[in-house]
């Protein structure tokens, strides 16, 4: 079988002409890469280069280093841009590099042509042991913090490459664009190797200009406009990039006429996405493959697919399932891992679960194991930073899930009492730690401990995960949430984009932040804690409360009859929100008469100033405005209810000595809005509109103002004198 080089070359005598790379400022025609490719290879060989990372963003440079290796027979390390430092040491000291490559000049490097530039690196001791034939070694995210290197063959990519090919035979790709890094093993095989076999025009741009950042940062708006700008026929995405260019399409922000084949790979997708897709003009097809078997080993196809199925096998690999029903790879599977000796087993366990049906389509249900994979196709594993977060916290207990989220979330047992804040500047510290793909988007925090007699953990204390996920938003509701700030900081990536990269509802986090310290921040939390919380201020509380829970549904009502067309969605989740809180105004009356104030004198009494002006706010946002500013109260009154009403509500009754009758609406809320707050997470990420966006942060950070304000000013038992001069003696 002719190598990749060699199919390459004969490529170039057929149209030596065509454009082959095509990059932001420069062009290489077919006849111009391979003469590049082969000048670099030549250098290299000059050289005596063996083994070489090879760093930096999508460029035409990044595939000419890639080609040269190829033709050099020099073992290629592609270093992910997303690793983290310590990944990227172990990396270059596990495979013994002698150099790097990269399109950027690296400090002390030498330029050897076509953009290119090599470092040089310090001798060290040898790299762990690689089977003889290795040409690349790409090195996956890995389940825990350190990466492992997968060995390939020249052989076995060439392999993958031509079957790709024979089942894309009739799908004519003249321009595809690469949105992925280069050094994803999926994207340097299917989205170069493929369509230069196939003649086609590979287009590649730095991956901020296409709105990605690390592996898992997107915006979305940048993104669209790279595709409408390129026009490119293919490209290959994982499910969070699929999910919001179905979104962008059905609201016609994306221009779908040039696509002829969308693949689909690195996580579960649902069938829906894909017919959603389809209806907008995106030809979604899903495949699978994973590193260990040189990336695809099924692809749907037009005119050979299935719903619910990956796809039929490629031709050159033989694919089963035991009786386990463990997926069974064998035929072009991978050298060995670097630095294990290989195992020579017929047979590689894929560790997922699935199953064939009599025409030969395969189906992935799951992992046999634990591992979860996000929907940016990234691979974590849970008791991984389950340890980190047990040692970061000093927590009883951590269970983290997320499987097919963009991040990962927990929930953690912490027993001693810190607040919300303070475990969030300790989350904070432990996000920067951990790569980009495994950091946290939210902690749930859990005062009681999961027990053996639940059913939650085993008699030695490991999680019964499959009983916590079916229990978990019960789980859920019992604690607290802390929301992260996931934004890149500059320091992780020299080219933040200047949108944002994240979900909305994150995004809205992020950008909500600093209002959310006026409320989080108010004295009433600290007085509560201190026992410097009385009757009084228990009773102004909840008057203020109902003075604005009393709006709760009219503003409901306003907003969804504002509501344009195309947010029909949002008009039916109204629907639902309006039935849960019908009502819960009265409770709060209810409450105050327990307490022994006359309800009916509250009902016809005025509010604060502060409530009074955050209702009227409201109304002229829904009217005069965006409607979509009402989701900004919601973001204030829910979330904050749940990370402050169930632990004060205990703390206040226990202080006053109350009946339950007096809690109802605190009580409720700690619980009954957790439930809320993950429908209202779903429901943010799908509104993609940046108007509709803005005006729900801006909603939001007016309504922390005004409702900040209000807390601010609930009467207080003062702070006693000699604590007053404690204080100024500490200082």
């Amino acid at each position: 079988m002719a190598t990749l080089p060699e199919l390459l070359t004969r490529r170039a005598n057929i149209h030596p002409s065509r454009t082959a790379l095509q990059g932001p400022e420069s062009a290489f025609s077919y006849a111009q890469m391979m003469h590049a490719a082969g000048a670099l290879a030549d250098q290299l060989t000059r050289l005596g280069v063996r083994r070489v990372g090879l760093c930096g963003d999508n460029s035409a440079a990044w595939i000419l280093a890639d080609l040269a290796c190829l033709m050099a027979d020099v073992v290629c390390v592609p270093v992910p841009v997303f690793f983290s430092r310590s990944q990227t040491e172990h990396l270059t000291e596990r495979a013994g590099l002698d150099c790097l490559l990269s399109a950027a000049s690296p400090n002390g490097g030498e330029h050897i042509g076509y953009g290119v530039w090599l470092k040089h690196l310090p001798v060290s001791a040898a790299g762990a042991w690689m089977p003889e034939q290795t040409a690349k070694i790409t090195f996956t995210s890995g389940s825990t913090g350190n990466p492992k290197g997968v060995c390939l063959s020249v052989a076995q990519m060439t392999a993958t490459t031509l079957a790709l090919q024979e089942r894309l035979e009739g799908v004519e790709l003249e321009r595809h664009l690469c949105i992925l890094p280069l050094a994803t093993l999926l994207e340097n095989i299917a989205g170069v190797y493929l369509p230069l076999l196939m003649g086609s025009t590979v287009i590649v741009a730095p991956l901020h200009d296409l709105g990605m950042t690390g592996s898992s940062g997107l915006d979305i708006e940048r993104l669209v406009q790279g595709i409408n700008k390129h026009q490119p026929q293919s490209l290959i995405l994982v499910p969070e990039l699929a999910m919001a260019l179905v979104a962008a399409a059905e609201q016609q922000h994306l221009q779908s006429d040039s696509f002829r084949f969308l693949a689909v790979g690195g996580g579960r997708v649902s069938w829906d996405l894909l017919a959603r897709g389809r209806v907008a003009g995106l030809p979604l097809y899903e495949g699978y493959g994973l590193s260990e078997c040189s990336s695809v080993v099924a692809l749907n196809v037009p005119g050979a697919e299935r719903e619910g199925s990956v796809g039929k096998p490629l031709s050159h690999v033989r694919v089963r399932v035991d009786e386990r029903g463990h997926i069974l790879v064998g035929g072009n599977t991978h050298l060995g891992y670097l630095g294990d000796e290989p195992a020579g087993d017929e047979w590689l366990d894929t560790g997922d679960l699935g199953a064939r049906d009599p025409e030969g389509f395969l189906s992935v249900s799951g992992r046999a194991k634990n591992l979860l994979i996000t929907s940016f196709g990234r691979n974590i594993s849970p008791e991984w930073l389950e340890s980190e977060l047990i040692q970061a916290l000093g927590a009883r207990q951590a269970v983290v899930f997320g499987d097919g989220d963009p991040r990962p979330s927990a929930l953690v047992v912490v027993l001693d009492g810190r607040s919300p804040e303070a475990l969030r500047s300790q989350l904070d510290l432990l996000n920067d730690t951990l790569p980009d793909y495994a950091r946290l988007s939210g902690v749930y925090i859990r005062r009681q401990p999961l027990s053996q007699a639940e059913g939650y953990v085993t008699a030695n204390g490991r999680p019964v995960r499959q009983q916590i996920q079916a229990d978990l938003p019960t789980l859920l509701a019992g604690g607290f949430p802390v929301f992260m700030n996931l934004s890149v900081s500059k320091s992780d990536f020299s080219h933040t984009p200047g949108g944002s990269f994240m979900a909305f509802f994150d995004r809205l986090q992020s950008e909500t932040a600093q209002a959310r310290a006026h409320v989080t921040g108010a004295p009433v939390i600290e007085a509560i804690r201190e026992g410097r919380f009385d009757l009084t201020g228990y009773t102004w509380f909840l008057t203020q409360a109902y003075h604005h829970v009393k709006h709760t549904v009219p503003l409901m009502m306003a907003c969804g009859g504002r509501l344009p067309e195309r947010l029909e969605f949002v008009r039916k989740a109204l629907v639902e929100y309006i039935e849960e809180e019908y009502g819960h105004h009265e409770w709060i009356l209810n409450d105050l008469a327990a307490c022994g104030e006359d309800k009916e004198a509250i009902r016809h009494g005025a509010p604060d100033t502060s409530i009074e002006l955050m209702v009227a706010y409201l109304y002229d946002r829904i009217n005069r405005g965006n409607p979509a500013a009402f989701f900004g109260m919601v973001q204030v009154l829910e979330g904050t209810s749940i990370e402050l009403a169930t632990p004060l509500g205990e703390a206040i009754q226990k202080q006053l000595g109350l009946p339950d009758e007096a809690f109802s609406y605190l009580y409720s809320h700690g619980a009954l809005d957790q439930e809320h707050f993950e429908f209202f997470r779903n429901l943010m990420n799908e509104i993609t509109d940046a108007d509709d966006q803005q005006a729900i942060i801006d909603s939001a950070r007016m309504v922390y103002r005004l409702y900040g304000d209000m807390l601010h000013s609930i009467p207080l038992i003062p702070v006693p004198a000699n604590r007053k001069e404690q204080r100024h003696e500490a200082a």
